[in-house]
């Protein structure tokens, strides 16, 4: 007989590894499309999947659209992706988005590192509440949601699908 836990326990893994690629790279895509619109030029990029990716941009005449559409496109991709394709284990990977969106910006923000995001919003001249009120969404969302699909795809628990409620 299968071992079921350790089946479960190596597609969470898998999962995570997968949620962990898609919120680096949707978040990076973000960045690329907000300094695309806003007219910035592309000067380097790194999106390969065992690094960790970035885009620098100069100049770049509009850097709160470029720095915003990395977390905002990081969160709503994913999440589009599990409204439309309804399927438990996107579900997962959208929830992770958000949480790491959310805990990507909150603890950039509390290191004070010149070189991430949230002070580079600032910088650029971001509302600070703004930046709370999106940690406060993405982290308490995506907590509570990613919290659920941890249990259920651990429990192997098939009759609960946690894309039925938003």
């Amino acid at each position: 007989m299968p071992n079921r836990f350790a089946d479960r326990l190596l597609r969470f893994v898998a999962l995570l590894m997968l949620a962990w690629w898609v919120m680096t790279l949707s978040h990076e895509v973000g960045h690329l499309i907000g300094g695309w619109l806003g007219g910035a030029k592309l000067v380097r990029v790194e999106l390969r999947p065992w690094h960790l990716p970035y885009s620098l941009f100069q100049p770049d005449p509009h850097p709160l659209l470029t720095l915003w559409a990395g977390p905002l496109f990081g969160v709503a991709f994913p999440v589009t992706m599990a409204l439309i394709v309804k399927a438990r284990w996107l579900w997962f990977v959208a929830s992770f988005c958000s949480v790491a969106n959310g805990s990507y910006l909150a603890t950039a923000w509390i290191s004070g590192d010149a070189h991430l995001d949230t002070s580079r919003l600032l910088q650029a001249g971001a509302w600070p509440a703004g930046i709370a009120v999106y940690c406060c969404l993405t982290i308490g969302w995506g907590y509570l949601r990613f919290r659920r699909a941890c249990i259920e795809l651990l429990r192997g628990d098939e009759h609960h699908a946690c894309h039925n409620d938003i």
